[in-house]
């Protein structure tokens, strides 16, 4: 009798990433009839302390107890492996995937290695300022002996207004302020821009940007999530 893998997606980091990501998921799914489709078992804990502020020290409390007891429920429910959708939240990486029994996919390593099968040579890093500062990103393209590029605080601090007033707010990015930022990636020879936020994949869904410069990091999760339940992507 076949069995149907079943994922845990840690979730509501923010609430909009994880309904994208679901979106996604059933939207790239190569599946004719319900059967077909994944099961996933999703949690959505909005109430989870930020990651940024915890990471960068504006705020005393921290998400890794909420991270692995999620981990675990999800664990208990059956599910066969996990994903996180977010990538701040990747810095509890070897907490969360040590409180449990099954694999967890890791959104930062897997981002990485698709942005070096498909031949890119430096990497502009567009994530959070706890992403940035614990060099989540910086430290996996070195691994994969990719060259990146981090932003000025200027810079940095307009994708944090990207991410945080706008899109986490409900509003629509400010696409002057992160073609901005993009000019000056391509003006350092940057061959890609890694969206190392959720809500930077958001922003790629609603402006339609392409698949050859930007790279996706909950894209690339949804596919591997996929792939890893035996179902192919479209």
């Amino acid at each position: 009798m076949e069995t149907n893998k079943t994922v845990g997606v840690i979730g509501g980091l923010g609430p909009m990433a994880t309904v994208y990501f679901y979106d996604m998921i059933v939207r790239l799914t190569d599946a004719k009839s319900d059967q077909e489709h994944i099961d996933m078992i999703i949690t959505n804990r909005a109430t989870t302390p930020d990651r940024t502020n915890y990471i960068i020290g504006k705020s005393p409390n921290s998400p890794v107890e909420v991270l692995i007891k999620d981990a675990k429920k999800l664990e208990q429910y059956g599910t066969d492996f996990l994903v996180i959708t977010c990538n701040t939240a990747h810095y509890f990486y070897g907490q969360i995937a040590g409180s449990v029994n099954i694999p967890v996919i890791n959104i930062i390593e897997e981002t990485v290695k698709y942005a070096k099968q498909k031949g890119h040579k430096k990497l502009g890093i567009l994530a959070t300022t706890g992403n940035i500062q614990t060099k989540l990103y910086q430290n996996m393209c070195e691994k994969y002996d990719i060259d990146y590029l981090v932003l000025d605080n200027e810079k940095q601090d307009h994708i944090m207004d990207i991410i945080y007033k706008d899109i986490k707010s409900g509003k629509s990015a400010d696409m002057d302020k992160f073609n901005s930022v993009i000019k000056h990636l391509k003006e350092n020879n940057c061959d890609g821009a890694i969206l190392g936020c959720t809500e930077l994949s958001i922003l790629k869904n609603d402006n339609d940007l392409d698949n050859e410069f930007y790279i996706d990091s909950l894209e690339v999760l949804a596919r591997k999530t996929i792939n890893s339940c035996g179902k192919t992507a479209k």
